[in-house]
């Protein structure tokens, strides 16, 4: 029989598409994976992965493995959100992912509160920009900004974000709005609803800036780097920036809690979901 963890490290090459996209899925060296998966063609006498140069691509062979073990690992996942949602105590691990600025401004508050409450609990913060797994249990309750439209999940909505153009107060004294300089997000977020907005304030301009987080906007835009579109949670009360186009109506993105269905009867996870709402619920009415 195969030995799992050298399938589990094959099926993140086969998601990831690369050994460092493998690497960082898992938190592992390079080296991990493709020792990993020398081990499993040595086991199964299978050639799974062509290697030329840098370049990796299934074989075959590959494919029609690594989506017997996409299988697997659902039904091992799934075994695992059973087991949890059975548990009665408030007890445990649970991890949260979020947009980065919102997992900062929005969940350090009411998850302290809640592990004083309850110190056997003990909870890990993803802030990133990506979207993870919950099929895969990259995480157990997600904040995402776009609605799921498929998988097995309880989605609530948890609030309706607001997000401005702002500036240092300096930076929009010294400089007219026909040569503002933008800051935006990375090319990889150019869909999303804010960015587009920004992208149309600029009217066939560039971005003097590109950052992967709103942290980073939020900083350079204090520094007079130029005009960014903030989410108003952040930048409304910071005395160091003020609104560009103060007339002019947010931009308005929905924000939702996501949980997978199998977890709905574990204590933990109920804990976890009703302090996060309550929080939201005090900061967006």
């Amino acid at each position: 029989m195969a030995d799992w963890e050298n399938l589990r490290h094959f099926a993140a090459l086969a998601q990831a598409g690369s050994l460092s996209g493998a690497a960082r899925q898992l938190h592992v060296e390079h080296a991990t994976i493709a020792r990993r998966i020398a081990a499993l063609e040595a086991e199964l006498k299978l050639k799974l992965v062509d290697r030329r140069g840098r370049r990796l691509s299934l074989t075959a062979d590959g494919e029609r493995i690594a989506a017997l073990v996409e299988h697997m690992e659902r039904d091992a996942q799934a075994i695992h959100r059973a087991a949890d949602g059975a548990r009665s105590e408030v007890a445990g691990h649970v991890t949260i992912s979020a947009p980065p600025a919102l997992a900062a401004a929005m969940l350090a508050r009411p998850l302290v509160a809640l592990r004083k409450q309850h110190p056997d609990l003990n909870l890990c913060i993803l802030g990133e920009t990506r979207q993870v797994s919950l099929e895969r249990r990259e995480a157990d309750i997600a904040i995402r900004l776009n609605r799921p439209t498929d998988g097995d999940f309880i989605i609530v909505k948890l609030a309706e974000l607001a997000f401005r153009l702002y500036a240092s107060p300096a930076y929009l004294d010294r400089t007219p709005p026909e040569d503002w300089a933008y800051i935006g997000y990375v090319e990889s977020m150019d869909a999303a609803s804010q960015q587009a907005a920004l992208i149309r304030q600029m009217a066939g301009g560039s971005l003097s800036f590109r950052a992967t987080t709103h942290d980073i906007q939020h900083a350079l835009a204090r520094e007079g780097g130029g005009v960014a579109m903030l989410p108003t949670f952040m930048a409304e009360d910071d005395s160091t920036l003020a609104p560009a186009m103060p007339d002019q109506q947010p931009v308005t993105r929905d924000a939702w809690l996501v949980w997978h269905a199998d977890l709905k009867g574990s204590t933990a996870i109920r804990a976890v979901v009703k302090s996060i709402q309550e929080e939201f619920g005090k900061t967006f009415k």
